[in-house]
């Protein structure tokens, strides 16, 4: 948002297309025809939300709130960031959720049918609400690579899932964060949809700030939600 409230152009050369050929779902799925821009009524600028006052600190904490009988498997790690707004301003009162793969690589869906052992104690998912300073915290375990049918031998980089709620339904940001140094980046269509001016912007950072001694590695992964800066759609 700008100084007196109106809305800048959104920056639609820093997203990925609706329809990438290496992607081969979204020739599937991706609009064939023009879009239609409809105007949003009042239900659509001021809600509804939902989850913002059900959250609560173990929703953050996934090596906790899916445990049965012990501790998740894997390399335990911290994602934090700060939440801006195209103007670098904070952004309170952000529900993320976050959804991913356990160490092994594998979902806690039906759908996801991948030969890797399940964790009885990783639900994969979690929320948490951004502070008055626009920042959130979640503690996981490190995501594995699995494959995926796209192509021949193809396998996801380890990633996170990200779903941003702001203050009514149409204010939704759906991205995916990697991991530095992963050398399936360079072989993935997805994270290679986004344009190459923006594909650092998915990649988090490793903190040793973050990091806590004896206990979790740390990541940054600061999220803009418009502008020049901004932090590129999933597609």
């Amino acid at each position: 948002m700008t100084d007196d409230a109106t809305v800048t152009p959104r920056d639609w050369h820093s997203h990925p297309p609706y329809v990438h050929p290496d992607y081969k779902s979204t020739a599937l799925r991706g609009p064939s025809k023009p879009l239609i821009p409809l105007p949003a009524g009042l239900g659509e600028i001021t809600g509804p939300v939902y989850g913002h006052d059900s959250a609560n600190e173990l929703d953050a904490d996934l090596t906790k709130n899916g445990v049965r009988n012990g501790e998740p498997l894997g390399e335990r790690i911290i994602v934090t960031g700060q939440v801006k707004d195209e103007r670098g301003r904070p952004v309170p009162n952000t529900l993320i959720e976050i959804w991913q793969a356990n160490a092994a690589g594998r979902y806690v869906h039906a759908v996801d049918q991948h030969d890797a052992p399940l964790d009885p104690n990783f639900f994969g998912g979690g929320r948490c609400v951004t502070d008055a300073e626009g920042v959130y915290r979640f503690t996981t375990v490190k995501p594995g690579a699995y494959p995926w049918g796209n192509h021949h031998n193809a396998w996801r980089p380890n990633h996170i899932h990200f779903s941003l709620f702001g203050p009514s339904y149409l204010t939704r940001l759906v991205t995916q964060m990697y991991f530095p140094g992963d050398p399936l980046l360079d072989l993935d269509p997805i994270f290679l949809g986004t344009p190459e001016h923006a594909r650092g912007r998915l990649v988090a950072d490793f903190s040793l700030e973050v990091t806590e001694p004896d206990f979790a590695l740390g990541y940054v992964f600061n999220i803009v939600l418009r502008g020049s800066a901004t932090t590129p759609m999933e597609r």
